[in-house]
């Protein structure tokens, strides 16, 4: 994977939110993989920049990223047929040891 820099606005974009359930914990302890939920237009190399740029004062390193695109699923309200928007995941892995932090994000410092 190769680097890019990106802008701090589209780093936000990218990275929506991490993924908080009991599977996600489970695959954190067993594969060292933290899940987010990213933008649908985001790839790789954006996901790798915007997590090491976020995470910055964290000297966070990624080693690798996996990409899932999630179909929403088809409800029903009432008489009539609706669908959930379709997401996308990101698998990350991290270099060494390391682990993120996320009660410590500071993405604007003071000049």
């Amino acid at each position: 994977m190769r680097n890019i820099t990106i802008s701090s606005e589209r780093a936000l974009e990218v990275i929506k939110a991490p993924q908080i359930s009991e599977k996600s914990t489970f695959i954190a302890e067993k594969t060292k993989q933290i899940i987010f939920y990213v933008s649908r237009d985001a790839n790789k190399t954006e996901i790798k920049s915007a997590i090491e740029q976020i995470w910055k004062s964290q000297n966070v390193q990624v080693k690798s990223v996996q990409v899932a695109n999630v179909k929403g699923k088809k409800k029903r309200f009432g008489r009539y047929l609706g669908q959930k928007s379709d997401w996308k995941k990101a698998f990350v892995s991290l270099k060494g040891d390391r682990e993120i932090d996320f009660t410590d994000v500071k993405l604007f410092e003071d000049k």
